[in-house]
């Protein structure tokens, strides 16, 4: 590929934000190229099959429709959820390991009946933390900064609450899923979050792998993998994008990468946009997929398809996944699969071991929860992801209205990094507040109003979600 042929649109990133992103650009009829580094999209949802198994990298499940309005709404625009199989729910979705066993329902109304590993006290103060939060009425995922909890960390939050709902359910979650550290992180994007998703009841997941979406997506677009973008630079109206594989040029692109490594490749000179771009922080995931011989679990062949560690039982394990519960599909029969994810303390310790180091210790770890683990594996693989998951922090919260506000630009940003929303829906949610943002500055360098060919009435056909548009203030930049 060369400078040589220019396209409307240059996406950077083949995760659920950049294909979201490119095809509702496409959608517009805009000429768009998609360009991912990794040998296969999906980002972070990228799914191996490897040993008769479907094996989830990074995300694992998804809420139900109220939950991922975004989501849900590309799923039925590319047709995914016309065989009801193909997006099943999970059952027995959540536990809580405690006094050497996993309770289950944590995250259900019924868990407030059956204890899910809180005491009775802790659950009636589950019970007011949850009406507090209702009562507030301006926690918006889309917004999170709006919110009056204002620059609280999680540990604010739960403070005048049992500790139990600290150390056996908010912190393990936060831990557990997001990597966050409760001390350190924003309470209002994961109050936000866990409001608007609602029950673990509601959890789904994809019956051929976590990158289903993502496969889904590129099959409609223009995509070349293995192509790794080492520089962005604006001159005479046009983006270039460097690469070892050949220069591209569009007329505008979009970075769907980590805030890290879009601040690397773009020198971006708006104040907003440096000042989010330097303190939106990212913490690291660390997981081991386990190939067994038999179907093993926590708590046995009936357990939970996911089991919180706390901290007080492990400091390294956060989260045992038997993804054989997830869906039947994801290891042969007779067999299973079982994930291993770190703790942040974990992480913080093992990211930069060997793998061999990393599945040994983990393992070893695990035997506790898993009886006999270690003498069922047959095969193990490690995943790493530096920049796993935005860890929304005060600062960068409080960084965020402004950087929501910046007037539209030739060279655009998508990400759950863009929402401080660390989940697919965050990512799939600022694809909308992109391509919106591009066709706004396509439009107005074109001289054509918002509402013309291309612009924001195109964009409203791709379905995808109207809520985060409210967040930007689109006003073309000055062209350099």
């Amino acid at each position: 590929m060369t400078a040589g042929r220019p396209v409307d649109v240059a996406v950077v990133g083949a995760g659920p934000a950049g294909l979201a992103t490119a095809y509702a650009l496409a959608r517009a009829g805009r000429t768009v190229r998609v360009l991912e580094a990794a040998g296969a999209v999906g980002g972070r949802m990228r799914t191996l099959r490897e040993h008769g198994c479907l094996i989830d990298t990074g995300a694992e499940m998804f809420p139900g429709r109220t939950g991922y309005p975004a989501t849900w709404r590309l799923i039925t625009a590319l047709g995914l959820d016309r065989d009801p199989g193909a997006v099943p729910a999970v059952r027995d979705a959540l536990a809580v390991w405690r006094d050497g066993r996993p309770r289950p329902h944590a995250g259900r109304p019924l868990g407030l009946l059956t204890g899910a590993g809180l005491g009775l006290r802790a659950r009636l103060d589950l019970v007011r933390l949850q009406a507090r939060l209702a009562r507030l009425g301006d926690l918006d995922p889309a917004r999170p900064e709006a919110s009056s909890l204002g620059t609280a960390t999680v540990a604010d939050l739960v403070r005048p609450y049992h500790r139990d709902l600290s150390d056996r359910l908010v912190g393990p979650l936060a831990g557990g899923f997001f990597g966050w550290d409760p001390e350190r992180s924003a309470a209002a994007p994961l109050a936000a979050h866990l409001l608007t998703c609602g029950s673990s009841a509601s959890w789904h997941t994809y019956r051929d792998g976590m990158d289903t979406l993502a496969r889904a997506l590129a099959e409609h677009l223009d995509v070349t993998t293995g192509h790794p973008v080492t520089r962005v630079t604006r001159h005479d109206g046009a983006v270039r994008l460097d690469s070892p594989r050949g220069a591209v040029t569009a007329r505008a692109a979009v970075l769907a990468v980590p805030a890290p490594a879009a601040a690397r490749l773009y020198a971006d000179e708006r104040p907003a946009v440096r000042a989010f771009l330097d303190h939106c922080g990212y913490t690291p995931m660390l997981r081991v997929s386990l190939v067994l011989d038999e179907p093993l679990a926590p708590g046995g062949p009936r357990s939970s398809f996911a089991t919180l560690v706390p901290a007080a039982e492990d400091r390294l394990l956060g989260v045992i996944t038997a993804d054989h519960r997830k869906h039947p599909g994801r290891a042969p029969a007779g067999g299973g699969l079982v994930s291993l994810i770190a703790s942040p303390l974990g992480c913080a310790d093992l990211f930069g071991q060997p793998d061999r180091t990393v599945a040994e210790r983990l393992i070893a770890r695990a035997g506790r929860f898993v009886p006999g683990l270690a003498a069922h594996v047959a095969h193990a693989r490690v995943h790493r992801f530096e920049h796993g998951l935005p860890e929304a922090t005060p600062r960068a919260l409080g960084l965020r209205g402004a950087f929501a506000r910046r007037p539209v630009s030739a060279v655009e940003y998508a990400g759950d990094w863009v929402m401080l929303r660390p989940c697919s829906e965050g990512a799939v949610a600022s694809a909308a507040l992109a391509a919106e943002r591009v066709l706004a500055c396509l439009a107005a360098r074109s001289g054509l109003s918002r509402t013309g060919p291309g612009g924001a009435t195109a964009l409203s056909a791709t379905a995808l979600s109207a809520t985060a548009l409210s967040a930007a203030d689109p006003r073309p930049d000055d062209p350099r």
